[in-house]
């Protein structure tokens, strides 16, 4: 007989407790005991504070599994993330664990590589029967939605939308972020604009593109050029410095999709083509990450409103967790600010400057 087969009492592994045990250690009935743990269920106050302080001495801890059969819920909440590389959802998803936990909802993240099958990684959670899903950084095939809907989980999509109407989604405003880039750089006297694009699917990227490019012709000018990087990441943005290296003429302000990209694309310019920033040209990014504000990169970028949008996405999941009927609807929320540090210069005055040395 082998190890895993030798009973728990043999291996000196201390056995998993039950309630059928505390019922039993306290002399009371299985169904008293279960509802103690349940603070809505009827049960004398003082009966429910001698059960939970029995099972705190004995390390008693309620199967939440056992619970949903009862329930019908498992009060677990999937996060699914396949952009975890990305320094923006590490710091939401340690932020949306902690607000989740904070309503005792449980946790559980599957990460899906940016190449892999994210729909997979889905129905892999749904084995575990969660009352929501919370989508960061992707969507979701047609069949996955399905699949969802019949498991009787509800999806909210955080940060990316759906082109699926039955879903929730919140969002930033990302065309306002977009066009208030726009107009930042031409308050600054830039002219010649250029957008690094990310995924052509990802609804973010489509959006601040749009609201940058849409504005730049608002205001007079020509659309600004595109370069697709393809990805949200460092080395697709370093690697976009040298389709910017073929431009003529050469752009003097540039947004790029998110902080990351951006990084990686001022990092690619200043080794491979020698070029200054912000002397050369301005670069703006999207997020204000933490190593945003590092000074090695002092990025000037649009924050997003995070704490917004966690405080939404939970209201959203607290509410669907407990069977609240609603419709589907996005929440876009404004933009938390455009940051300004090191990466971009103010145009005008350096002509104005270069004007005056000439007139002298």
């Amino acid at each position: 007989m082998s190890s895993l087969d030798t009973p728990a009492r043999e291996r000196g592994r201390k056995p998993r407790l039950t309630v059928k045990d505390l019922a039993r250690d306290l002399g009371m009935s299985v169904s008293t005991v279960s509802r103690a743990f349940h603070p809505h269920a009827i049960i004398a106050q003082q009966t429910r504070d001698l059960v939970l302080a029995r099972a705190a001495e004995i390390g008693y801890r309620p199967n939440p599994f056992a619970r949903s059969l009862i329930t019908k819920r498992t009060s677990i909440v999937g996060l699914v993330v396949s952009d975890i590389t990305n320094p923006f959802y590490p710091e939401v998803v340690t932020r949306l664990t902690e607000a989740l936990r904070a309503i005792d909802m449980n946790v559980m993240l599957v990460a899906a590589s940016a190449t892999g099958d994210f729909d997979e990684a889905v129905r892999l959670l749904l084995t575990y029967q969660p009352d929501v899903t919370i989508i960061l950084a992707s969507t979701l095939s047609s069949e996955a939605r399905r699949e969802c809907g019949e498991a009787g989980t509800p999806v909210v999509f955080f940060n990316r939308l759906s082109n699926d109407d039955n879903s929730f989604g919140v969002t930033c405003d990302n065309v306002l972020g977009g066009a208030q880039v726009a107009d930042f750089l031409i308050d600054r006297g830039h002219r010649r604009l250029a957008y690094v694009a990310a995924r052509p699917d990802a609804s973010t990227n489509v959006e601040r593109k749009k609201g940058f490019v849409d504005r730049a012709v608002e205001r007079g000018l020509d659309p600004p050029r595109c370069l697709e990087a393809g990805l949200f990441s460092y080395e697709a943005g370093y690697a976009a410095a040298g389709t910017f290296a073929g431009l003529s003429p050469r752009p003097d302000g540039v947004f790029c999709a998110n902080d990351i990209l951006a990084i990686g694309f001022m990092d690619g310019v200043r080794r491979e083509l020698g070029l200054a920033i912000p002397e050369d040209l301005s670069v703006v990014g999207f997020d204000d990450v933490a190593m945003a504000a590092w000074p090695s990169h002092a990025l000037t970028t649009v924050r997003q409103p995070v704490d917004e949008m966690l405080r939404s996405t939970v209201e959203i999941a607290r509410k669907l967790a407990t069977h609240t009927s609603a419709e589907p609807f996005v929440q876009r929320i404004p933009p938390a600010g455009l940051v300004e540090r090191l990466t971009t210069r103010d145009r005008r005055t350096a002509d104005q400057l270069t004007g005056d040395h000439h007139a002298r």
